[in-house]
């Protein structure tokens, strides 16, 4: 049989999805149903003075009002239950719910919505993280003593003393903004009580068995009497993770024991679900005039909005990741998550990673240029090989190829671009062409000690041979394509054509827990599991007479520790992936207009179980991270969104594509995963956007150090530094023998003292 593993197979679920067939949340409405309608707060902070429902109650067709007082348990969250379901005092964000209106229409419940009374007294909001800090602030969670939701710090050697010892030493602050997920369709579900009463909600998320455990604990009823189905998910990209609508519909359901139905509006959908946090990291770097890097110092403040979600867990890989994918011996980094008065922020793709390297992958650059080493070489002096030490002093995980992606995304440069960069081909003095160069790293799975598993079942049938098989396990497919791989596993281990597996996924009353769909953990992960679980299963078949015999095995990784806050040490990931970037990008220096023209991406992903899924996932990560790095412009003001249409959000379209887009693929094995294989989803977003403003340095001789990189924001550093294509470079050293100014050329080469 032709090997499945690393095969270019299709997706079993394409044709239905392009041709409509496929049924997603909202194509699940049928009529009859009762249809919900949120009174959200839309202001940032304030006290609940009074709530009337009486007009709304009275409203032909609402059949119900619900308010705080009919939630058994208000309270929920990914981590830390901090969020109620329905506000009964105080509303803490612009998107809090406050009442929940149930009626026979969709129209009817809008109406009955608008006529729920709600009188509100203003709280004063902050919606600064440094405000936040202060010990004056007001505090978005009374109960609490501070809005500080963790202080993450990190040591490793000793970074005052190395810091002064530096040959030379840079300082920068980096901003980065909000990201909206805009997942393909909008939050939607529908609930209903089954045969046995049980609740059952039919909706999209990431993990089947966590929304089953929230939503039990809310409505106080047993797991078991709680059945979460998903259907066709439209993307998640980590936006998918915390509740946002499915616990309003088992409320309603149960309450009312009749079949309900919820779909928002993307504006809706914007204001109330969390986003990627904004940052804001202040940094020195310090290094020998070799090019060595010798120490880090970073402070990583990030806006965590009105409630946890993952905060504190974004914060410390943010945190772990402030000296990159480099060896440095000497690190103080302290990471902050803060409570304030804006849109709740959590999970989104690389989860902490890009915020932090956008601003380590360019003070590489920058180090490069003022000791005039090429940045290349710089990255190869102090990248990361196996057994470098990381920043919690815990020898880095087996598998480590951070050169080695980087070395091959130089080869390809070279091969596939050449001198052609250098070439002005045809075009205006004023518009410029330049090219960055990037590395990242990204964990895959849990950090930090949070409990890692993934379960499976495979049962197999067969009399002299094993015909067919089922694989049962609780992976959510996002649309990354992940019950494929899972299927192409199971096939190749049983000796299955791939039309002899049957996957099993979507119902958390019959299908095992495998974890989260984020994390880019599920192929190793749960592949690992579906391995383990159908070479059990084979193995048992053979030693039987049985027609049909099944395994179900629990994988878990490599133990992860939480940050020893004495010693500052810690196991804080099992797995680890590599990715370098090369960029090059058109500015218009008249008008700041940034124009991406090609992209080389190179990832080692372990083992491609699917390369032209592997190769889609990088394409498409690529798309969601130049949105981030120069287009998405999540606007927020005093607590209030200013962006909640996706006419003002503006998202990256084909046409801010590149035409010239190269994913490269390495192989190098990690020794967990199934057949070696990694993880690669989130990859491609960590190295981009500082890639891009190493591109525009070069074109420009301007830095950019807050994200997006609009062309307001280029034009007015190219405005700042004169309309100059040279700009100045602080060069400090402590020793007092080569301070002074260097001159930087656009390509970032020193011309002179």
């Amino acid at each position: 049989m032709t090997p499945l593993i690393g095969a270019s197979l299709p997706r079993p679920d394409a044709l239905g999805k392009v041709t409509g067939a496929t049924c997603y949340p909202a194509d699940l409405v049928r009529p009859g149903m009762l249809h919900l309608q949120v009174v959200f707060a839309h202001r940032p902070h304030a006290r609940i003075l009074s709530l009337n429902t009486s007009a709304a109650l009275q409203h032909p067709g609402v059949v119900a009002v619900l308010t705080a007082a009919d939630v058994p348990f208000n309270a929920f969250g990914l981590i830390d239950a901090d969020q109620p379901v329905l506000c009964e005092d105080v509303v803490r964000f612009t998107g809090d719910k406050v009442a929940l209106v149930i009626a026979e229409t969709k129209q009817k419940a809008l109406e009955g919505a608008r006529l729920v009374d709600v009188t509100y007294e203003d709280l004063p909001a902050v919606t600064d993280p440094y405000v936040a800090l202060k010990p004056d602030a007001p505090l978005v969670h009374a109960s609490l003593s501070t809005n500080q939701l963790l202080h993450f710090p990190l040591r490793k050697g000793d970074a005052a003393r190395a810091m002064a010892d530096a040959d030379i030493v840079l300082e920068e602050t980096f901003t980065t903004s909000w990201q909206e997920h805009a997942f393909l369709q909008p939050e939607a579900g529908i609930a209903y009580l089954d045969e046995q009463q049980r609740v059952v909600i039919e909706t999209a998320g990431q993990w089947l068995h966590e929304d089953r455990r929230q939503i039990a604990q809310i409505l106080q009823l047993p797991e078991d009497q709680v059945i979460i189905r998903y259907a066709a998910i439209g993307g998640a990209f980590g936006g998918r993770e915390d509740l946002s609508m499915q616990h309003l519909l088992a409320l309603a359901c149960w309450k009312l024991r009749r079949q309900v139905a919820l779909v928002w509006t993307r504006e809706e959908s914007i204001i109330a679900h969390h986003k990627r946090h904004p940052f804001r990291i202040h940094c020195r770097w310090g290094a020998r005039s070799d090019g060595t890097i010798t120490a880090v110092e970073a402070e990583l403040v990030a806006d965590g909005g009105a409630y946890a979600s993952t905060s504190a867990e974004v914060v410390k890989a943010a945190t772990l990741f402030a000296s990159g994918c480099y060896e440095v011996p000497n690190i103080t980094a302290d990471g902050y998550a803060v409570y304030t008065n804006n849109v709740p922020c959590g999970a989104f793709r690389g989860f902490g990673s890009p915020q932090a390297q956008f601003a380590s992958e360019i003070m590489v650059t920058r180090l490069a240029h003022a000791l005039g080493i090429d940045p290349v070489e710089m990255r190869r002096r102090n990248l990361y090989r196996e057994g470098s030490i990381e920043p919690t002093q815990h020898p880095l995980p087996a598998g480590v190829s951070a050169l080695a992606v980087l070395e091959r995304c130089v080869e390809e440069v070279r091969t596939r671009w050449g001198d052609e960069r250098a070439k002005q081909q045809d075009q205006a003095a004023y518009v410029r062409r330049g090219v960055g160069i990037a590395c990242g790293i990204k964990n895959i799975g849990y950090s930090f000690g949070f409990p890692e598993q993934a379960t499976a079942t495979v049962r197999v049938f067969g009399n002299a041979e094993v015909e067919r098989a089922e694989v049962l396990i609780g992976a959510a497919d996002v649309g990354q394509g992940a019950h494929l791989i899972l299927r192409q596993i199971a096939a190749e281990v049983l000796g299955l054509p791939l039309e002899q597996v049957r996957m099993i996924c979507d119902d958390s009353y019959v299908v095992p827990n495998a974890g989260s769909a984020s994390a880019s953990r599920m192929t190793l992960m749960g592949g690992r599991a579906v391995r383990d679980s159908a070479m059990a299963a084979r193995k048992k078949w053979s030693m039987t007479d049985d027609f049909q015999t099944q395994a179900t095995i629990q994988y878990r990784p490599p133990t992860t520790t939480s940050l020893d806050r004495t010693t500052h040490t810690a196991v804080p990931n099992y797995c680890y992936a590599y990715t370098a970037q090369a960029v090059e990008v058109e500015v218009n220096t008249l008008t700041g207009q940034v124009r991406v023209l090609s992209i080389i991406s190179v990832h080692d992903v372990g083992k491609a179980m699917n390369i032209q899924q592997v190769e889609g996932q990088i394409e498409g990560c690529l798309a969601q991270a130049l949105g981030y790095a120069l287009i998405e412009d999540f606007r927020v003001r005093d607590g209030h969104v200013l962006t909640p249409h996706l006419s003002t959000y503006l998202l990256p379209t084909i046409l801010d594509m590149p035409t010239d887009v190269v994913p490269v693929v390495l192989e190098l094995a990690d020794p967990n995963g199934p057949f070696g294989a990694r993880g690669v989803a989130e990859l491609p977003l960590v190295a981009f956007a500082p890639a891009v403003a190493s591109a525009i340095h070069e074109a420009t001789g301007v830095w950019l150090y807050q994200l997006p990189m609009t062309p307001e924001r280029v034009l007015a550093a190219i405005e700042s530094a004169g309309g100059d294509q040279r700009i100045l470079t602080q060069f400090v050293t402590n020793k007092g023998t080569c301070n002074g100014i260097v001159l930087l050329n656009q390509f970032g080469h020193i011309d002179s003292e």
